[in-house]
């Protein structure tokens, strides 16, 4: 079980502040960082991403995000160098600029290139190889090539997302993709895709039993306890919730200042989910501009408003 690379919203301080309260998961993600160039070190933002002391005590893999394999490979060095044991390649991203130079899911397009890509990224990166894709840029019919170019890989894993590109994050992940790929697929493979409860674990589960590895994104933002209910464990208390969140607030208090009231409100959008009316919960935050006013704006919600029976985000 792993927490899913979400720019801006799942870094080191999310990454340190969910282990200390919810227990770390198996792994961690970092949000997707861009390879120096050769000879280059990477930059401060993402050195605080795979700096080794904002990672202690818990797995985390990097993930770059790039279509120049020159790049991706030194990057690769210079985290095996840190002690990482893994890198992750993102051919997931749908966004429109991102896909629109080439990366993320927008690689997808060009099947000759990304075969070179792996070919090379494989066999001379000092670091075991994984990649988290998409099924396609406009089409399911497309991850047929695609996944056929994975094959002749020796990825150390596949993390699929079964949406293609165009769909962003809308409709029903047509998980009937990560089944083929589960049954054929000659290395191990991982699901990631609106597992926002229980009960969706459980049905990915009983569909496909041969499931090893779940990431976890957004249900994981709306409920930070999922991890642990999804181990057996109970759900989240209005104490945790709010411990978890004054944690997390005064953390990046610390690292970005009265931007933190910003950083927060992304987390919000998935976090007001946790309570029984997410309307009024949004509407309370989204009014705060000072770090007094949200303060005073989130103990009213942690105080006054009713948790939901079951924390879920809705799309």
């Amino acid at each position: 079980m792993s927490l899913a690379p979400m720019e801006g919203l799942t870094g080191h301080l999310f990454r340190q502040v969910h282990a200390t309260c919810f227990g770390a998961l198996d792994r961690y993600y970092t949000p997707f960082l861009a390879p120096p160039r050769q000879g280059s070190s990477f930059g401060k933002k993402a050195w605080r991403e795979i700096d080794p002391e904002n990672n202690r005590g818990f797995d985390v893999v990097p993930q770059l995000l790039t279509k120049n394999a020159d790049e991706f490979v030194w990057a690769a060095c210079l985290l095996a160098d840190l002690g990482y044991r893994e890198v992750n390649l993102n051919l997931g991203c749908p966004s429109g600029t991102v896909v629109a130079k080439g990366k993320g899911s927008g690689f997808l397009r060009s099947l000759d290139e990304l075969d070179v890509f792996l070919g090379k990224a494989c066999d001379k990166s000092p670091l075991p190889v994984s990649v988290k894709t998409r099924i396609g840029i406009q089409d399911d019919a497309e991850y047929e090539a695609i996944l056929a170019v994975y094959r002749k890989h020796s990825l150390a894993e596949l993390i699929v997302h079964p949406r293609v590109q165009k769909d962003r994050y809308q409709g029903v992940p047509r998980q009937e993709a990560y089944g083929e790929t589960l049954t054929t697929a000659p290395f191990p493979v991982a699901y990631n895709g609106d597992i926002f409860c229980v009960d969706d674990y459980k049905a990915l589960v009983e569909t496909y039993p041969a499931t090893r590895h779940v990431m976890l994104g957004r249900g994981m933002l709306a409920n930070p306890a999922l991890g642990r209910m999804l181990r057996g464990g109970a759900s989240a208390t209005r104490a945790e919730l709010e411990d978890f969140h004054n944690r997390l607030f005064e953390a990046y208090v610390a690292e970005i200042g009265g931007n933190a009231v910003f950083r927060m409100k992304e987390w919000w959008f998935y976090a007001q989910h946790a309570f029984a009316n997410p309307r009024t919960v949004h509407r309370a935050v989204r009014k705060a501009r000072k770090i007094d006013e949200y303060r005073a704006a989130v103990t009213r919600i942690f105080h006054t408003e009713a948790l939901a029976r079951t924390a879920c985000f809705s799309a």
